[in-house]
């Protein structure tokens, strides 16, 4: 089969995830657990007023698995083995969302394990960034093994981190996978851009039902396979075309990456465990801005959506980077570091303002003692978990 970019074929794995999404969030009103626990709106990271179903990675995963009809052949048995390793994350992911308690430390070792199965199935990791030194290094299987590791955990974890608001980690994935297609396409990949197209029609299935009303949620479910998945496909063209960026790759990924960069680096610093939560990532803090200034407060159902709208061009701009440099190993490198530069600068900059803000007398009040909590680097959040939810 050949297909690319907007061809009838996608139009199925899209249909399918639609419908699974609309079916789970009916069948919700009919079983709560699908909501998870009725505690979920009141920690410390949640985004959302209301309990809503958290089970949209059964529509993703499930929609995956269709999508093994439509996969090229060429690469469709290591597609289906591919989500058979996969699996395991899934149903841990899943066991958090419908209310059944994973530890943090729980799903981190269920994405090592994960990344373990897959490396054995594919026969493939990473094992070049563009250094001929480093790629020397990374080809010993003691140092690349565990190189691959950290890279599909860091990007798994901060799809999960970025689930914060409606639209955000899907839209993010939904552009990752068509960046990446956009990259294996250029390099005559063929049936990884086909792949890779597939999830981006899997994620896009789920983000209208997602968008901009969160009528239904990733959940660590579907938030962790989409970076998952994504992340596994960019590594696997890397492996397949020399030509290939390494640093174009991973700019497609880029917010979720640059989001856990930063998380690490706040916690540390502050002394806390790098697994606890906060409300510091950047969509929160955006959120509340427009709550605090331009929309009022008692109005999160439109500034949830208006955030992941005004975040947008900053998600998408690495994106379109990574596909025009994609074969510029140098250039894509200084892009990476120049964004996050950008990145964090813009964080301190939010973060500065809002402690200046905090110092009006009728800020006290607006702005919401969460936000004032947090700021203090030495206030404790209450719950302890890495979970980045609504």
């Amino acid at each position: 089969m050949n297909y690319f970019l907007f061809s009838p074929d996608l139009t199925y794995p899209l249909i399918i995830s639609f419908f699974l999404c609309v079916l789970l969030v009916i069948l919700a009103q009919v079983f709560p657990s699908l909501s998870g626990r009725s505690d979920d709106t009141k920690a410390v990271q949640a985004m959302h007023l209301h309990l809503t179903p958290r089970v949209g990675g059964v529509a993703i995963f499930g929609a995956l698995v269709c999508g093994a009809f439509f996969a090229p052949h060429v690469i469709r048995q290591s597609y289906i083995a591919f989500l058979a390793g996969t699996s395991l994350l899934f149903f841990v992911g899943l066991r958090e969302d419908l209310g059944l308690r994973v530890s943090p430390r729980l799903r981190m070792m269920a994405i090592l394990v994960t990344s373990l199965i897959v490396m054995a199935i594919l026969d493939t990791s990473l094992q070049r960034i563009g250094n001929v030194y480093v790629n020397q290094l990374l080809q010993l299987w003691f140092i690349g093994i565990p190189f691959t590791l950290l890279i599909t955990a860091g990007v798994s974890n901060g799809f999960n981190l970025v689930d914060g608001v409606n639209g955000l980690a899907s839209m993010t994935a939904f552009g990752a996978s068509v960046a990446i297609a956009l990259i294996a396409h250029l390099s005559g990949d063929a049936p990884m851009a086909s792949v890779s197209m597939i999830v981006a029609a899997v994620t896009l299935g789920f983000l209208v039902v997602n968008y901009p009303f969160g009528l239904i949620f990733l959940g660590d479910a579907g938030a962790y396979v989409l970076g998952f998945v994504i992340c596994w496909i960019g590594i696997i063209v890397i492996a397949r075309v020399p030509e290939v960026s390494p640093w174009a790759v991973l700019m497609t990924m880029f917010w979720p990456i640059a989001d856990t960069l930063l998380a690490m680096y706040r916690r540390l610093r502050a002394r806390r465990s790098v697994m606890m939560a906060d409300r510091l990532h950047a969509h929160q803090l955006v959120m509340r801005a427009i709550e605090t200034c331009f929309i009022g407060h008692g109005r999160r159902q439109i500034a949830n959506p208006l955030t992941t709208l005004f975040l947008a061009p900053f998600i998408v701009a690495p994106q379109i980077a990574a596909v025009l440099l994609w074969d510029n190993n140098l250039a894509a490198f200084f892009a990476v570091f120049v964004f996050l530069a950008l990145f964090f600068w813009s964080f301190g900059f939010a973060l500065a303002a809002a402690k200046r803000y905090r110092l009006r007398p009728q800020a006290s009040q607006s702005f919401g003692a969460g936000t004032a909590a947090d700021v203090d680097h030495d206030q404790r959040p209450r719950v302890k978990t890495s979970v980045g939810t609504h």
